[in-house]
């Protein structure tokens, strides 16, 4: 693999705006809105940017580019002072799978691993990076996440080998750490503890989400899922502001908060409303679906890229990163600290 020159560090100085104007009168902005403007283009760049570069080879989980990407993130979390969920950052597992003229889906199912230990078998090692916002109540939570992992490269193909994931799912990330940093600058605490996931092996079958759940000690506490995977292309190019944005349908309230959002904000999104009575497929959401936890989740549909190696970070409509990053800090802010939804 090609050495790293250097290790890109993510600038967060951000001049946060102190005053409003309300009706000719100056009024202080309320913590969430101290958290919203933080939120900028400036650090969607950086860390989509470093992400989706050739030197990380696509980000395949199991393999070097995958394990540089979780050190990074890690130590961007600690950074701008976000605590660990568990003894580390890193929540390590195994993913195992039979040899691959048997078969290529890898399994994080403790019956599965014990069967194909048996035989010839393939086993990857993996690890989610979690941290903690810690709430005012300790036995309600809430978890935003995004999967880091991507598709690798492949040096049989002629041209572009490498499969670099800018919008799937480097975009994803960049909203999730920005949201964990706007809760930090509120300078107010949740009413809810807020988990922040960035998962390992999704697209080896949603693999670290899945272990996530299947090991978490307080899942009947979670409340909520924000998930993220892909929100940076224009599927429809003749409507930039176009985004998808699936729900719980049993939660009515998920759409009536972004609704007004866009209106009160003015934010430049065009949103596609999907409640969904049982949002056990796509992305993440399923891990969490799967157990009746509510989720909300942010798309922006296909693209020609998609899963192609012309994933890059310079096709992505930055404004739109930016506009559902700020949209979805708001959905998290309700999803931590709404009394019921």
């Amino acid at each position: 693999m090609k050495k790293l020159i250097c290790f890109l560090a993510i600038s967060l100085a951000v001049g946060l705006p102190c005053l409003a104007q309300k009706k000719g009168k100056v009024a202080p902005l309320s913590p969430k809105e101290i958290g919203l403007a933080t939120i900028n283009r400036a650090t969607s760049e950086s860390i989509i940017e470093f992400l989706a570069c050739d030197e990380l080879e696509g980000r395949e989980s199991g393999y070097d580019g995958s394990f540089i990407t979780s050190q990074y993130l890690a130590s961007q979390l600690k950074l701008i002072g976000v605590k660990p969920l568990l003894d580390s950052y890193f929540q390590n597992f195994e993913a195992y799978s039979l040899d691959r003229y048997k078969g290529r889906r890898f399994s994080v199912v403790p019956d599965s691993i014990a069967k194909w230990k048996k035989g010839t078998h393939r086993v990857l090692s993996m690890r989610n990076v979690l941290g903690v916002i810690p709430g005012e109540r300790s036995d309600e939570y809430v978890v935003v996440g995004a999967h880091f992992d991507h598709l690798g490269m492949d040096t049989s193909l002629a041209g572009d080998q490498i499969y670099n994931g800018a919008d799937d799912n480097a975009s994803g990330v960049s909203a999730v750490f920005q949201i964990a940093r706007a809760f930090l600058a509120s300078g107010k605490k949740p009413l809810r503890t807020v988990v922040i996931a960035f998962w390992d092996g999704e697209e080896r079958g949603l693999l670290g989400s899945k272990y996530f759940v299947d090991n978490c000690p307080f899942l009947g506490k979670i409340k909520g899922y924000l998930n993220f995977d892909m929100i940076g292309r224009n599927n429809r190019p003749e409507n930039p502001p176009y985004m998808v944005y699936f729900y719980t349908a049993a939660h009515p309230a998920f759409g009536d908060w972004l609704k007004n959002d866009v209106q009160n904000y003015k934010l430049k999104l065009d949103p596609d409303y999907r409640a969904w009575d049982n949002p056990v497929g796509g992305s993440d959401n399923a891990s969490f679906a799967i157990h009746n936890i509510p989720i909300i989740w942010y798309h922006t549909d296909a693209n020609p890229d998609y899963h192609n190696t012309g994933d890059h970070a310079n096709k992505l409509n930055w404004e739109k990163v930016v506009e559902i990053t700020k949209a979805s800090y708001l959905n998290a802010w309700n999803l931590a600290n709404i009394e019921t939804y």
